[in-house]
């Protein structure tokens, strides 16, 4: 039997620092990328802006999300799921609020070895993409 696959649109939001801002929802122990599962009709785009708003209160224009890669792991939260990705990057101005099933966000320092506290999706793709295109912005 094939796993259940979700299919999620996510945002690494930097910010002034070079700082990528995590959330863990409500009842887990995981940090990942803010976003969500797209509703049907929806393009990557707009299920991602719609997600910014109802977890975090922010409004971003999808003009300042800029694709970063499509990406396949295993879930963080769903034993025997995977998900599939749609990631982008954008930079973040704003204030944070968490709300919705976000319990708490934090900021990661890109170079930290620290990651066990991370989704697979962030730490095992998401993370080395990005990096590889700062580095290639200089």
């Amino acid at each position: 039997m094939s796993p259940t696959v979700l299919t999620i649109a996510t945002a690494c939001l930097l910010d002034g620092a070079g700082r990528v801002l995590v959330v863990r929802k409500r009842g887990t122990s995981v940090f990942m990328l803010p976003g969500g599962k797209l509703e049907a009709g929806e393009t990557p785009r707009q299920a991602l802006r719609r997600e910014l708003h109802e977890e975090l209160d922010l409004r971003m224009e999808t003009s300042q999300l800029q694709s970063l890669g499509h990406f396949r792991s295993r879930a963080a939260n769903e034993p025997g799921h995977w998900v599939e990705a749609d990631v982008f990057m954008g930079r973040l101005a704003g204030e944070v609020q968490v709300q919705a099933e976000i319990e708490a966000f934090a900021w990661l320092e890109l170079n930290t070895q620290q990651q066990d506290h991370l989704a697979p999706l962030l730490h095992e793709q998401v993370l080395p993409a990005l990096l590889r295109r700062l580095a290639a912005e200089g």
